[in-house]
C-alpha cells in the first residue's frame, strides 16, 4: 500500500479528531494543552484506528467512507458531549445568563467549569448516548447548573 496514502489518511484523521475535540470537548482540549500532550493523545488515538483504516483502504473503500468510519470509532468515547449538553441547557433554561456569558466571552470557560461541577451527577446517572435525553438526568443537571450560577 502506498505510504503517501497512509500518511495522508493519518493526517486527515488527526486534523478531524482535533477539530472534533475543539468543537465538542473543549475540556479535553484545555487539559491536553495544559499537559503539552495534544500530539501524543492524537497520535495514540489515531494509531488505534489505523489498522481499520488500512484494512478498508486495502478493500478499496472510498476515502470519505474510511474517514467517516474511523471518526465514528475515534469519537465514540467522547460522546455524548457534556459541553454541548450543558451549553444547550444554558441556552434553553438560563437564556439571560447564557446571553451574558456569550457577550462577555466566558461561555466556553464557564461551560467547562460546569462539566467539573456537574460531574458527580453525570456519573451518578451514567450519562451516555443511550440516556442523554432522560428527564431525570436533565433535571439533576439543570438543578446543579442553577446552584452553580448563584456563585457567578
Amino acid at each position: 500500500m502506498d505510504y503517501k496514502i497512509k500518511k495522508q489518511m493519518h493526517h486527515q484523521l488527526k486534523e478531524k479528531l482535533w477539530a472534533y475535540i475543539v468543537q465538542n470537548n473543549p475540556e479535553l482540549m484545555f487539559t491536553l494543552q495544559e499537559d503539552y500532550s495534544v500530539n501524543q493523545y492524537l497520535e495514540d488515538r489515531i494509531s488505534e484506528v489505523m489498522p481499520t483504516a488500512l484494512k478498508l483502504l486495502a478493500e478499496d473503500k472510498p476515502g470519505y467512507a474510511i474517514i467517516e468510519l474511523c471518526m465514528e470509532e475515534l469519537t465514540a468515547p467522547l460522546r455524548p458531549s457534556k459541553f454541548n449538553y450543558l451549553t444547550t441547557i444554558l441556552a434553553t433554561e438560563f437564556e439571560e445568563v447564557n446571553a451574558n456569558l456569550k457577550e462577555s466571552g466566558l461561555l466556553t470557560h464557564e461551560a467547562v467549569n460546569l462539566i467539573d461541577y456537574c460531574q458527580p451527577h453525570f456519573e451518578k446517572y451514567g450519562f451516555s448516548e443511550a440516556n442523554e435525553d432522560s428527564s431525570l438526568i436533565r433535571g439533576a443537571i439543570k438543578d446543579a447548573v442553577s446552584a452553580y450560577l448563584k456563585y457567578l
